[in-house]
């Protein structure tokens, strides 16, 4: 792996970062995600409208009481005026780097002329940055996609602006806007980007696995990497990928003993975080990422998705791992 990361005055050791991702990476999620290797978690996009910020959703977005630094904050929005404001407001509730969404592929995002939609307006991306750098004192990061279209990939040129700007380390999904999360990410860009400027760039896209993380360091010549639905039900890749880039050599696979306990300290985070009714729902897609892939997992969720109580979800969880680390296989109907 390369040298060390820095963002402002932050070491990201190890330099890999796991990616916002909007309801998957709260503050139940990012903990364990920083437990289990990541050097840094930036939080769900929050919009830069302060106006939405009395709901529930905000409420607990806006939470990172316990987090270890360097907390981030992302945030979302079109108005510099309002971003900026956003900026500070976060600041003065704890975040210490804000990030700036340019890379959010999402319909709803767009047609407000945020996200990635802000890739066809240079001179917006510009007064953004800059009114977002003048009003906070701390690091200033941006993330971007590597264009709005195959026609227009201008992920070079936002990425001087962002430099010229004052940004302090720039993420680069190796995806146009309009492919979404459709198709393999290029990472030829991302080089290109890393070519052109002297601040730090992260490489995000399909990075998932320890060969794919050295692969992609190689192509892009990256400061650090950004892991985003790779570690959806396997938070411990971050562990994976720093030992194999640091050795060479692969580390053996979690045991199920170790993937159950993982899971359900997980699960008693969330219902402790949110409540009960709020945190059985939000862990039903942890549950179901946890378990994909492995024996019976289809049978397993349709009971388990029916739980209504956290005793009920965990037991569930907790005999569905049992049975497959006993190797004597999930019975449905003895779980029904």
């Amino acid at each position: 792996m390369r040298g060390i990361m820095m963002i402002g005055p932050y070491r990201i050791d190890p330099p890999l970062i796991l990616a916002p991702m909007a309801g998957v990476t709260d503050k139940p999620f990012r903990l364990l995600c920083k437990r289990l290797g990541a050097g840094y978690a930036v939080s769900e996009m929050t919009t830069a409208d302060t106006r939405l910020w009395s709901t529930s959703k905000s409420r607990h977005r806006l939470d990172h009481a316990g987090e270890p630094a360097p907390v981030g904050v992302q945030i979302v929005g079109a108005d510099p005026r309002q971003l900026a404001e956003a900026a500070r407001i976060n600041v003065d509730l704890g975040a210490q780097i804000i990030d700036i969404n340019m890379g959010c592929p999402a319909k709803k995002v767009c047609s407000a002329w945020a996200g990635s939609a802000l890739l066809r307006d240079e001179a917006l991306v510009g007064r953004i940055l800059d009114a977002v750098v003048a009003a906070v004192d701390v690091p200033v990061t941006l993330k971007i996609r590597t264009g709005y279209d195959s026609r227009n990939k201008n992920a070079v040129r936002i990425a001087r602006i962002a430099e010229a700007a004052g940004i302090a380390a720039l993420a680069v999904h190796g995806r146009t806007r309009d492919m979404r999360y459709e198709g393999e990410a290029e990472y030829e860009t991302i080089a290109a980007v890393k070519q052109a400027v002297r601040i730090p760039v992260v490489a995000n896209g399909d990075i998932d696995s320890p060969l794919k993380a050295r692969h992609v360091l190689e192509i892009t010549g990256a400061d650090a990497l950004m892991i985003g639905r790779a570690a959806q039900g396997r938070p411990w890749i971050f562990r994976e990928i720093a030992h194999f880039l640091a050795t060479g050599r692969h580390l053996p696979e979690p045991s199920i003993a170790e993937v159950r306990d993982v899971l359900l300290d997980h699960m008693r985070a969330l219902h402790a975080f949110y409540g009960e009714t709020r945190g059985v729902r939000i862990a039903r897609k942890h549950l179901g990422w946890y378990a994909r892939g492995r024996p019976e997992h289809a049978a397993f969720l349709e009971i388990a998705y029916r739980a209504e109580s956290p005793e009920r979800q965990l037991e569930l969880a907790a005999n569905y791992f049992d049975a497959l680390e006993a190797g004597s296989g999930w019975q449905a109907d003895r779980a029904a």
